[in-house]
């Protein structure tokens, strides 16, 4: 995959950000989930911010989990993403279509509704940390930027887009996220402000040909790219992970399994994979245990 994203500072380090290109990675999920335009675009937009916001740990162990929760036809969706910008996600209705808004774009708020974002951050502790805060328009930028502000108490600028082409792929996809430091100074949010308001959109930037910098540079300035990161759609499932969670589940369990004499197929909803085991392999496992 061609993705990638830049994170880094601007005003002299009163500013913090990143910026991604995420086009390939949610074609990979559109393509792997079946999902009609607005779910691409739902899932696309969770799957770009998971990118960047995996990034923000310490550790390689660290593993951050973005989950929505809504009242709303698309349910939920969950995305999962490490310090290394390897992301994934499912969602639970993959088929929702509704009616374009007014401005002719894809109608993300109302597929998700009304309920809760939530943000699980595995940083190797005995317990996650986990911060929640209510959907405010299901859009996902919105939603994050209150987050930040909410949870975190770090003013911050998201932005999140997918275009789909005529053909229903992935014309383009990206974001980025802005975030102020705690010196940031009155004539900085201003100047940052004054941007914002006048950007348009990050898709139609992208699609116009513009990379992650380019974007960060007219929203910015002067900018300084500390680190460059490729993104892409990787699922950690393997046969030997879904063993072990066979073995976990105890002998008595699997002893069940054995005496109906049929290949068990278990199935891993992020990439769609599936791997069987025979009743000649249950037994094996039953014999380690």
């Amino acid at each position: 995959m061609s993705d990638y994203m830049i994170r880094g500072t601007a005003f002299s380090g009163e500013v913090r950000f990143f910026a991604a290109d995420t086009k390939e990675t949610v074609e990979e999920a559109r393509r792997i989930h079946n999902t009609s335009p607005l779910c691409t675009a739902a899932l696309g937009r969770l799957l770009t911010a998971g990118a960047m916001m995996g990034t923000m740990g310490k550790s390689e162990s660290d593993i951050v989990t973005l989950k929505i929760d809504g009242d709303g036809p698309v349910k939920s969706i969950t995305v999962t993403a490490d310090i290394n910008a390897n992301v994934k996600g499912l969602i639970y209705n993959n088929n929702v279509e509704l009616p374009l808004r007014a401005d002719k774009h894809l109608d993300v708020g109302s597929g998700i509704g009304k309920g809760m974002l939530s943000v699980i951050k595995d940083l190797g502790l005995k317990d996650p940390y986990v911060g929640q805060t209510a959907l405010r328009t299901g859009e996902i930028a919105e939603d994050l930027t209150y987050y930040f502000a909410e949870s975190e108490q770090v003013p911050t600028s998201v932005a999140l887009g997918v275009l789909i082409d005529r053909d229903m792929t992935v014309k383009a996809a990206g974001g980025f996220i802005i975030q102020l430091m705690p010196f940031a100074s009155e004539e900085t949010i201003t100047s940052i402000e004054k941007k914002l308001s006048e950007f348009d959109s990050v898709t139609n930037r992208l699609d116009a040909g513009e990379d992650p910098e380019q974007i960060m540079r007219q929203l910015l300035g002067d900018i300084y790219v500390e680190e460059n990161i490729n993104i892409n759609y990787r699922c950690n499932c393997s046969r030997d992970r879904v063993k072990k969670a066979l073995v976990s589940l105890g002998r008595k369990e699997l002893q069940t399994m054995i005496d109906d004499d049929k290949n068990v197929n278990l199935h891993c909803d992020f990439c769609n994979k599936d791997y069987e085991f025979t009743v000649d392999e249950l037994k094996e496992i039953v014999n380690v245990i």
